[in-house]
């Protein structure tokens, strides 16, 4: 090692011990439109989605240890250590800084409030947020756009999670550019029991293509549709997922519960992503409580939350340490 490198690693491993504990938020996110084109030589999909934040996250502690990095979670079915993406975002941030072997000197305990595999974001926002903490504790001053690198490889929405509010993602949904935000709503999110998983999704999408001879999704797409603005908000009456027939199609209790948020006088009420949770918006919090008690059916998992814009979730979403 040169003795500059030794410098730098001494800096920054006093940094380290100076850290001590960060505790931040990771956001969950709903798709209020999302458009699946063709499937690309990459097998991913080409999309055109409208993504927003909501104020329902999970919370990541952050604390220096001596020897490698550690995840740590309570949830069931949450995966602990080198098994959970908030490791390999590490790993990958290590690799990025120019330093070999797995990551040290971080543990990181989530505490879980977002549903797993619910179309939510949840685990990819739990990794692009760790991004930001670990940066602190290793010394790392890596600006936006080598963090966008970082979080498209953890998942398609994950440079997304770098920008929040209302944005609009492109390509695979990676290419993130920043809308007029949505006014504020209150949003009930239901999940079923049964998870969906996007594989599933997206198989079940090319299944009913398949029978239909291509019709109504269009693996050559080539006109995207494009939601109506009013003043500088989109206007939500015209947007729409493309998922969602196809998972409800398999799924029922899907179809029952954006009916039934629907019914209750939702702005909008759609499944996110590719499920299996569903959303309704409603202009009023006395209007949103009274619907999540209509959904509120054996099994399911309802919350009420709110849209956020980024100017609060720049706010909320800093480190405390």
């Amino acid at each position: 090692m040169s003795e500059a490198t030794a410098r730098r690693f001494g800096a920054e491993m006093s940094e380290e011990r100076a850290v001590g504990i960060v505790r931040l938020r990771a956001y969950a996110k709903v798709n209020l439109d999302l458009q699946v084109g063709a499937k690309r030589p990459d097998g991913f999909h080409d999309l055109r989605t409208i993504i927003q934040t909501i104020r329902l996250y999970d919370t990541l502690t952050l604390r220096a240890i001596s020897g490698p990095c550690q995840v740590r979670c309570s949830s069931a079915g949450v995966p602990q250590d080198r098994d959970n993406l908030v490791w390999g975002a590490m790993h990958k941030l290590w690799t990025a800084s120019g330093r070999h072997g797995d990551p040290t000197g971080v543990k990181v305990t989530i505490t879980k409030r977002i549903p797993v595999q619910a179309g939510l974001g949840g685990g990819t926002s739990d990794a692009v947020a760790v991004l930001r903490g670990v940066c602190r504790f290793w010394g790392l001053t890596f600006g936006h756009h080598e963090l966008d690198g970082i979080a498209s490889e953890l998942g398609a929405d994950g440079p997304f999670f770098l920008v929040g509010g209302t944005a609009l993602g492109i390509g695979r949904g990676d290419e993130i550019y920043p809308l007029a935000e949505l006014p504020r709503y209150w949003v009930v999110v239901a999940v079923p029991p049964r998870g969906v998983s996007t594989v599933e999704a997206y198989g079940w999408l090319e299944q009913d293509r398949d029978s239909t001879g291509g019709r109504g999704g269009f693996p050559g797409r080539q006109v995207w549709r494009s939601p109506q603005v009013i003043g500088s908000s989109i206007a939500l009456d015209g947007v729409d997922n493309e998922l969602e027939k196809p998972v409800a199609g398999r799924r029922p209790e899907i179809r029952r519960a954006v009916r039934k948020l629907a019914n209750s006088g939702a702005e909008i009420a759609a499944m996110t992503g590719s499920g299996s949770a569903v959303f309704g918006l409603f202009a009023q919090r006395a209007m949103a409580v009274e619907a999540a008690r209509g959904v509120s059916w054996d099994g399911w998992t309802v919350k009420i939350s709110e849209t956020m814009n980024r100017d609060r979730l720049a706010q909320e979403s800093g480190f405390r340490s």
